[in-house]
């Protein structure tokens, strides 16, 4: 399966539907599509689906923190950033989910994605090793209290309700508009749970000048940023940031472009693919 890419948002009136109150009647038809190596993701046929968004920044993620054992995700959604850094990261150690292995929290508020979540990390065997958290990352105790994480992954929301036309369906709303909380929220939570020498790497919209405030009024210090084109005669959509507590000597500004104007994948999402277990290639002419 390959990854969907990013569309452009629009501009309309945005009124937020209700939440459904039965999270299993809510689900319909689903799919189990590759995630990444031998893992499979559990997902609405008709819902929010995971992205190239998400697979760049567990991509990013576990390569800027690739010794990290404690992961939290914050507004984990259906898994997909959570699980997909957790599989590379253990990778690195073994072939197989051991004792030892990164443990992974992730935080979601919608039951229906919750829900989703919970059975995807048992359809992988992963139950041992990841704690999925119905909550409200903005509440403190969904956070866990006083643990602390080595990387803490997030994909924010980015629509401000007002700004596009939302979706009736309510997780799809929630997976794109500011409901329950913006990047200033996700920002604001990292760093509550963010170890001392922890990395927080979260993706946003390219062209939106508030994650950089975001980070600075949490406290934390931008080390790299990535701006990433699906093709490369277009302004890149989405970017990956990573920040830290502690002051950085130098930042980095990146561009990773995805295809090349004649749509063809690039070289480096190509090896991109690769590393993150899902290996795609170019058709041949």
């Amino acid at each position: 399966m390959s990854a969907p890419e990013s569309t452009a948002p629009t501009h309309r009136v945005a009124v937020a539907p209700e939440a459904d109150p039965d999270p299993e009647a809510a689900l319909g038809p689903l799919s189990i599509d590759r995630l990444a190596g031998d893992w499979r993701i559990v997902q609405r046929r008709r819902g929010h689906r995971f992205s190239t968004d998400d697979l760049m920044t567990a991509w990013v993620a576990a390569h800027a923190r690739p010794e990290a054992m404690r992961l939290c995700d914050l507004g984990a959604g259906i898994g997909s950033v959570g699980l997909l850094t957790l599989w590379r990261l253990r990778q690195t150690e073994s072939q197989a989910i051991t004792a030892t292995s990164p443990h992974l929290t992730m935080v979601e508020v919608q039951a229906i994605s919750h829900a989703l979540a919970r059975r995807t990390v048992t359809l992988n065997g992963a139950d041992e090793h990841v704690t999925a958290v119905l909550g409200d990352l903005r509440d403190a105790p969904a956070l866990g209290g006083a643990q602390r994480f080595d990387l803490v992954t997030g994909s924010p929301p980015y629509l401000p309700p007002g700004s596009a036309v939302i979706s009736m369906d309510s997780q799809k709303a929630g997976a794109r508009f500011e409901l329950r909380g913006d990047v200033f929220d996700y920002c604001r939570a990292a760093a509550r749970v963010l170890d001392d020498d922890g990395v927080f790497v979260f993706c946003h919209a390219a062209r939106d000048p508030r994650p950089e405030a975001a980070i600075t009024a949490a406290g934390l210090e931008c080390i790299d940023r990535l701006d990433v084109t699906f093709r490369s005669d277009q302004p890149p959509l989405i970017a990956i940031w990573t920040a830290t507590r502690r002051a950085a000597s130098h930042r980095q500004t990146r561009t990773f472009v995805v295809r090349d104007p004649d749509g063809r994948w690039t070289d480096d999402y190509l090896a991109m693919r690769a590393d993150m277990g899902t290996v795609v290639w170019n058709p041949v002419p």
